[in-house]
């Protein structure tokens, strides 16, 4: 015997069998026909979260000043400020960097490779690796380079 739909107009006899051929007009070879189904729709109720012109301005500019003030005394030298300022300059540059990725991470931003907020994913050790040896790196040129100026 062979598994499959089954053909009620075969199995049904020829005469004397009422309602088999009601049966055969009602179904079809694959099952019911689902035309009237309507399909889901998934609609998201909350408007998506972005950052605001007004948070963004006071980060951009702490981060012009500071990378203005880290720039010029490392590039032009000019007297025995200039390490202290570029200093300064660094350290309002950082401060810009983690006011953003704050911002970033409330709004629901995260980093490429890491999960983001809530979610149940554990974030790779070799993308955290990565990020925190290209920040030694930075750090390390940036304190080398104000440190040379002296």
């Amino acid at each position: 015997m062979e598994a499959g739909p089954r053909d009620t107009e075969r199995d049904a006899p020829e005469h004397g069998a009422r309602g088999a051929g009601h049966e055969a007009d009602s179904l079809s070879p694959d099952g019911p026909d689902e035309l009237d189904v309507t399909p889901e729709v998934e609609v998201e109720l909350r408007p998506t979260r972005r950052l605001r012109i007004w948070q963004l301005a006071p980060i951009v500019m702490l981060a012009a000043v500071g990378s203005l003030m880290f720039a010029f005394p490392l590039a032009f030298e000019f007297g025995d400020g200039g390490a202290v300022v570029a200093m300064l300059g660094l350290l309002i540059s950082c401060c810009a960097a983690g006011w953003s990725m704050m911002a970033a991470r409330r709004v629901g931003y995260a980093w490429p490779g890491l999960p983001s907020r809530g979610s149940a994913q554990r974030p790779d050790w070799r993308v955290i690796a990565l990020y925190a040896g290209v920040c030694a790196v930075l750090v390390a040129l940036a304190v080398w380079r104000v440190a040379r100026l002296r």
